[in-house]
């Protein structure tokens, strides 16, 4: 009787966060469409929010003036904003589901700082490829070169941290630490050897923004994000089932290494490409599926796609604030997510000790 009781309270239980899930998808999709329009309409020069709406629909026609700020500049910034924060959010739900562990991150394990030492040995270096390979990869330099060094720096990591199917937290933090330091490291002796112009491009990328987007180099990383965002959904069943452990999920007909194998390679696409194009940016792999977590509970089918969509927003919302604080200057976009983001963690890391109660 006690077991029926309590399958009935559970199966309840999943029908709420079914319909808590599905209710907030969409309260977040109307909440992007307000940042999106928030985005194209705020900055140093205001465009009014009510005209860029319409010209997304309509094509009114625009002033001149207006046309080149929403067309050129804020519309692919905008663009940005939404797949970087989106590849993040994703992301640090992927690693935390893989590594079974909240507090899993790409910045906090080291595999931003690796995708951040492959995108500046590429700015650094970049002059001394072979003629032949760099023609062949044109604006993808930076990209493709961020994606092998996040690729590599999660592979690492798993390896260090996973012992006969296993994976230790706490070896997985320090070996995150001490691979972060090590690439930090690499990086700064790079940085030592960069010249005038390549340390001024370096300076504004570590911190972070979303001020340099143009169509050129949205494009050299919109395939790629893309390409792992369409892969996450694919992932959700097995990181369910991997929540039980791996012994239980390859028990119950999962491909634990092929799921592993893949989620490693869509973490490595998706933070190589987000890193290349806007530089350090924190807390949001973290700070959203937490926050997610807390309301859908930890089923992946919900939480990857609403991930996504906060993520987005909240990118988004946070350049806006980059924009404004300091107008006509920008405040970089890393700076307001780790204020933002900051005490957040330690929100999380003082309810888990119990110190508070929210």
């Amino acid at each position: 009787m006690s077991s029926l009781t309590h399958d009935i309270s559970g199966a309840v239980l999943a029908g709420d966060r079914r319909h808590k899930a599905r209710a907030l998808a969409i309260w977040l999709v109307v909440v992007l469409f307000f940042s999106v329009l928030l985005s194209l309409g705020v900055g140093a020069t205001n465009v009014s929010l009510w005209d860029a709406a319409q010209s997304m629909v309509t094509a009114q026609e625009l002033s001149a003036r207006d046309k080149i700020i929403l067309y050129d500049i804020r519309l692919p910034r905008t663009a940005m904003g939404v797949l970087v924060g989106a590849a993040l959010a994703v992301s640090g739900a992927v690693m935390q589901g893989v590594f079974r562990n909240p507090l899993a991150d790409p910045g906090l394990v080291g595999v931003s700082a690796g995708a951040g030492l492959g995108a500046i040995a590429a700015i650094v270096l970049g002059g001394t490829l072979p003629v032949a390979l760099a023609e062949a990869l044109g604006y993808y330099v930076v990209p493709v070169a961020a994606f092998l060094g996040a690729w590599c720096s999660t592979l690492v990591l798993y390896r260090i941290s996973t012992r006969r199917g296993r994976t230790s937290v706490a070896t997985m933090l320090l070996a995150g630490i001490a691979l972060g330091a090590l690439a930090g490291a690499v990086s700064g002796a790079l940085t030592y050897i960069a010249d005038d112009a390549q340390l001024r491009t370096l300076t504004f990328w570590s911190m972070g923004s979303l001020g340099g987007a143009t169509w050129g180099k949205l494009l050299t990383a919109a395939p790629l994000i893309i390409l792992a965002l369409a892969v996450s959904p694919f992932l959700a069943h097995g990181l369910n089932g991997l929540a039980l452990g791996e012994a239980a999920a390859a028990h119950i007909g999962i491909p634990v290494q092929r799921l592993k194998n893949t989620a490693i390679l869509m973490v490595a696409g998706a933070t190589g490409a987000a890193v290349a194009v806007s530089g350090g940016i924190g807390f949001v792999g973290i700070v959203v599926p937490h926050l997610l977590r807390l309301i859908v509970g930890p089923d992946h089918k919900y939480l990857l796609v609403n991930s996504a969509l906060l993520g987005a927003a909240l990118l988004l919302c946070a350049d806006v604030i980059s924009r404004i604080v300091i107008a006509p200057a920008e405040l970089p976009i890393g700076i307001v997510t780790a204020t933002l983001g900051g005490p957040f963690f330690l929100w999380i890391l003082l309810r888990q000790r119990g110190l508070v109660d929210m």
